[in-house]
């Protein structure tokens, strides 16, 4: 059992329906497996399951818990600050593969 820690600048939804409701309604929730930290309080760019960068978020609550199955996980809440502008999100995007998902295969 340990805490592995999230980078700063991402957030990464592995559910379109996640993201769905983030970009739709302003708010929005995302389970994570494992114990994670998140920067509760700061904004982050979050991307979609493909790895795009979407939209700034603001990370409201990260909450690490065994659940009723026995699995840990982390349910984080957030909201959506604003969504990137189409040359912000190629920037964004191409960061974040030479930083953290590895090569990009466009």
């Amino acid at each position: 059992m340990g805490f592995q820690t999230e980078f700063n600048s991402v957030c990464k939804f592995k559910s379109k329906q996640e993201l769905y409701e983030l970009l739709e309604y302003g708010r929005g929730k995302m389970v994570k497996s494992g114990f994670r930290v998140f920067p509760t309080g700061q904004k982050v760019i979050a991307y979609t399951p493909d790895n795009e960068a979407i939209a700034i978020v603001r990370i409201l609550v990260s909450i690490a818990e065994i659940n009723f199955q026995g699995e840990e996980v982390t349910e984080v809440e957030m909201e959506l600050v604003r969504k990137l502008t189409e040359e912000e999100a190629r920037v964004q995007t191409a960061l974040a593969y030479e930083m953290f998902f590895g090569e990009h295969q466009a």
